[in-house]
């Protein structure tokens, strides 16, 4: 079955897709619009799903984008699968989170361990409409991946299941389950395993649903639990071998954390054209006031749309390396989870200076800004959070500084190539631990190849080459470690590194952005300017000691943000048209 065939249903390109789905979705300020803030806002206050946003998402079969296209969906890249989800995240991170992303986190385990008989009735399931849930390791654990609420005692063909998992979003209205348990109560990377049951048909008084929960983010999510009372589920429910639990939520995790990460900017892109939105409401009164300083609030405008540059650059990166590099992946997308909640929420909270005390509305159309202000913090926490992709990167910094940091060669162009072909997935190549890293590699690369013919560009090569001294630095640093740590890092020192290593790999990316789309397709992306700022932006956080930058940076990105507030288009790399 193909959701193709639905009426209304999203179909043609990718860009088609996209621009069907933005149309669709409408001016958001619109008050007659059923999709539009007013409607959304009203949800949230009474804490519901967004009705009318699932409605259209239902009609356009959304989930054929989560379905691989040789189980007769539309998911060929997990970039155009970011680039659809950002209209959703844009209007709506309760809506992105709710109705797809958890459905897309349980489906992909499937995709990358369940038997053909398995992915296909999970496929027909989610192209016929309906949700899948995740109940991963219990929340009380935090990131410790090798606990769990449920127990799975085996007894002949059968599982008995008992625990409870307190936090399961659309878990009441599931036609699939992906259930981590605990398998071997000795503990250890084996003791988890995986089931994939259908929450319709478990046996009445072994398995209940609890009561909703309520959350002060994400409110119109259905968070429910469940209590399993020694209630049995087949044995051919097992979602790939008996303990490959753990490996499977660590290989899946590069998937979910980037998908999740990258499509998640969309909201900062709508809370920076709402400050916008606000700065041009107020010209008049700025003009007369002298309390309002004119010269802060573009600061904070230009400086968000330079902190959505860079993180994009590295949203990008991390999610074609997904098919192109997909032994390296599992620091490049815990990097860019780790980097979500310092970028995006910081930009978030900046932009309150544009706002003041509007900041706080709850309504209206600048009362979306408080909405996401409360919501984009919630997809740092949890299972994938901050904590957990510092855990992933720690362990290979030895390894990292040893054989690849300045030695590695460049990644391949394609990876920087917006909206380039990509080879399919390679589900089995992802590696929990690669030890390789090119991406750094395109850094140095990179910086040696610099010109000097304008200011800008002279500028932008002095910050790349102070920060290939800086990764240069950070692997002295690694390699200096004492014997044990560089066997078992662990310390509040690894935490500092892994934070500057994260910066740079998003300074490695905005470079290779830069450099391999100066064809001139979009002339801002061409332009070094950007480039320069957002290297400059990260020096800084690095504690770098950088000259000022032109002045004529300033007034590039100024401009940017003015056109593409007027023309009604994206602050992301992909400059994408707006409805309105």
């Amino acid at each position: 079955m193909s959701t193709d065939t639905l009426p209304g249903a999203l179909t043609g390109s990718a860009e088609a897709r996209i621009a069907a789905l933005e149309e669709l979705l409408g001016d958001p300020t619109e008050p007659a619009n059923p999709t539009g803030y007013g409607a959304l806002l009203a949800a949230d206050r009474t804490a519901v799903p967004f009705a009318a946003g699932e409605e259209l998402l239902d009609r356009v079969g959304l989930n054929a984008e989560y379905v691989p296209v040789r189980l007769g969906g539309r998911l060929d890249s997990l970039e155009t699968l970011v680039r659809v989800m950002r209209p959703v995240f844009r209007r709506d991170v309760g809506l992105g989170m709710g109705y797809g992303m958890h459905t897309f986190m349980a489906a992909s385990d499937v995709w990358l361990a369940g038997t053909e008989e398995q992915q296909r009735w999970l496929a027909d399931r989610l192209l016929g409409g309906a949700k899948a849930a995740i109940a991963q390791h219990q929340t009380a654990h935090s990131n410790d991946y090798v606990r769990s609420g449920v127990t799975a005692q085996t007894q002949g063909e059968t599982f008995l299941l008992s625990g409870k998992k307190p936090m399961i979003n659309n878990l009441d209205r599931a036609a699939a389950l992906v259930l981590f348990c605990e398998t071997d109560r000795t503990g250890g990377s084996r003791s988890q395993s995986v089931l994939l049951l259908d929450p319709t048909r478990l046996p009445a008084g072994k398995a209940t649903i609890g009561p909703r929960h309520l959350a002060v983010g994400l409110r119109g999510c259905r968070w429910t639990g469940v209590e399993f009372l020694r209630c049995p589920v087949p044995e051919s429910a097992l979602l790939g071998p008996v303990g490959g639990g753990v490996t499977l939520a660590l290989r899946s995790f590069q998937i979910s954390r980037t998908v999740i990460a990258a499509a998640a900017l969309a909201a900062v892109d709508t809370s920076l054209r709402t400050a916008v939105q606000f700065d041009h409401d107020r010209g008049a009164e700025l003009a007369e006031s002298s309390w309002l300083d004119p010269v802060r609030t573009d600061r904070a405008m230009t400086g968000a749309f330079v902190n959505l540059l860079l993180f994009d650059s590295l949203s990008v990166a991390a999610t074609r390396a997904l098919h192109l590099l997909p032994e390296q992946t599992s620091v490049y997308s815990a990097a860019l989870k780790y980097l979500m909640p310092r970028v995006l929420n910081d930009t978030m909270h900046d932009l309150s200076i544009v706002l003041g005390a509007r900041v706080y509305t709850k309504d209206g159309n600048f009362g979306i800004f408080q909405k996401h202000v409360r919501d984009v913090p919630v997809l740092s926490l949890g299972h994938a959070g901050t904590v957990a992709c510092q855990a992933t990167v720690i362990p290979q910094l030895p390894r990292l500084a040893a054989r690849s940091w300045l030695v590695e060669p460049e990644a391949p162009a394609e990876l920087f190539k917006l909206g380039g072909e990509l080879p399919p997935l390679r589900n089995e190549a992802l590696s929990l631990a690669g030890g390789r890293d090119s991406l750094s590699g395109s850094l140095v690369a990179i910086a040696a190849q610099i010109g000097g013919r304008t200011p800008v560009e002279r500028a932008l090569r002095t910050l790349a080459g102070q920060l290939t001294e800086e990764l240069a630095d950070l692997r002295q640093r690694v390699l200096a470690l004492e014997p044990a740590e560089r066997t078992s890092p662990s310390g509040a020192a690894c935490f500092a590194l892994v934070d500057r290593y994260a910066l740079l790999l998003a300074a490695a990316a905005v470079l290779g952005v830069w450099w391999h789309n100066r064809d001139g397709a979009d002339p801002f992306l061409a332009d070094p300017s950007w480039a320069a700022a957002a290297l400059h932006r990260l020096a800084r956080r690095l504690g770098t000691q950088v000259a000022d930058l032109p002045p004529e940076c300033d007034t590039r990105l100024l401009h940017e943000v003015q056109l593409r507030f007027s023309d009604r288009r994206s602050y992301d790399l992909y400059n994408t048209p707006l409805p309105g």
